[in-house]
């Protein structure tokens, strides 16, 4: 698979493309200086790039097609993984993944979104986009985490819940009401990280945490700047003012207090080192997780529901 780059990408790969050359020649000619000063203007190019990334240029390292999906970071995080199936009244959603590990020395259910590599593995994981016996899976193993008292980690990465006809057939949006309702109320840590996009209720019927954190290049929002922009102007053309608008990124996102905390990834976005991003991750919901588990659950709950009833308000004077 030819290597997606970024429009926005391309002076830094240019310049990280001509240093390799260079470094063919460099046992021969006596071109080290030339080559060190490149590396200072990528150092300083990469900086200025990914420092003042817009907000639609996050959401486009936020799909980028290297960037790490749930299976990878369990792979990297989590020991003696095993993944769970079904949900015991339809079928097995391959567009979220989840089962029982280790997070540490803790045993924690984690649950997330999935996408394909390619259009096989899409087509095979609905693109990431959940149907209605997808949420029902993960609250079906939720309540079992619960009932063995273990951890809960979602990771979200959707463009949103899947929109077919079937789907709103089998009951889509009672599926994802169901585990909101469901999430507020369960008497375990539940930590929360957008780990990609971050779409609608596609994503929030993974979503209520008592922690709810994002990557870096990540985003969150009621709706994609796409169809924000096609409601708006009749066009898709748009869709980077619509970003702009809906302020989708972390950054906005810790300011509105919608969520808690922002998790930095490698310069350039976590596909560019998805051994670090995931390292960073886990160190992150370890750490987390110790805090959570002082809590009493009574108190656990109580403080989540606080946490949610508390966003929105405002005051007029």
């Amino acid at each position: 698979m030819a290597k997606v780059i970024l429009d926005f990408e391309k002076p830094i790969i240019e310049l990280e493309q001509k240093i390799a050359e260079m470094r063919k020649y460099a046992d021969n000619l006596d071109i080290s200086d030339e080559i060190g000063t490149l590396e200072g203007k990528v150092d300083q190019l990469r900086s200025s790039v990914y420092q003042n990334l817009t907000r639609w240029q996050r959401v486009q390292l936020a799909r980028h097609p290297d960037r790490p999906y749930t299976l990878d970071y369990i792979q990297y995080m989590i020991e003696d993984f095993v993944e769970l199936h079904g949900d015991r009244r339809y079928a097995d959603d391959k567009a979220i993944v989840g089962g029982f590990g280790r997070l540490d020395k803790d045993t924690v259910l984690i649950l997330g979104h999935q996408k394909g590599r390619d259009t096989k593995s899409n087509i095979y994981r609905n693109f990431g986009m959940p149907n209605p016996e997808g949420y029902r899976k993960a609250l079906r193993l939720m309540l079992l985490a619960t009932k063995f008292g273990k951890p809960i980690i979602t990771l979200l990465d959707t463009p949103g819940a899947y929109p077919g006809l079937g789907a709103e057939e089998r009951g889509q949006g009672e599926a994802i009401a169901r585990n909101l309702f469901e999430m507020s109320h369960l008497p375990v840590p539940i930590i929360v990280v957008v780990i990609g996009e971050g779409a609608s209720g596609g994503a929030l019927g993974m979503g209520i945490g008592d922690r709810v954190m994002m990557l870096e290049n990540s985003w969150y929002s009621v709706i994609s700047p796409e169809s924000c922009s096609s409601i708006l102007w009749r066009s898709w053309e748009f869709k980077e003012q619509a970003a702009e608008a809906l302020k989708l990124t972390a950054k906005d996102l810790l300011e509105q207090k919608i969520i808690d905390r922002i998790i930095p990834e490698p310069m350039g976005g976590a596909h560019r080192d998805p051994l670090i991003a995931a390292a960073t991750l886990k160190r992150t919901l370890i750490e987390e997780l110790k805090a959570l588990k002082k809590i009493k659950p009574d108190r656990l709950v109580q403080l989540r529901i606080e946490k949610f009833s508390a966003m929105g308000e405002w005051k007029s004077t």
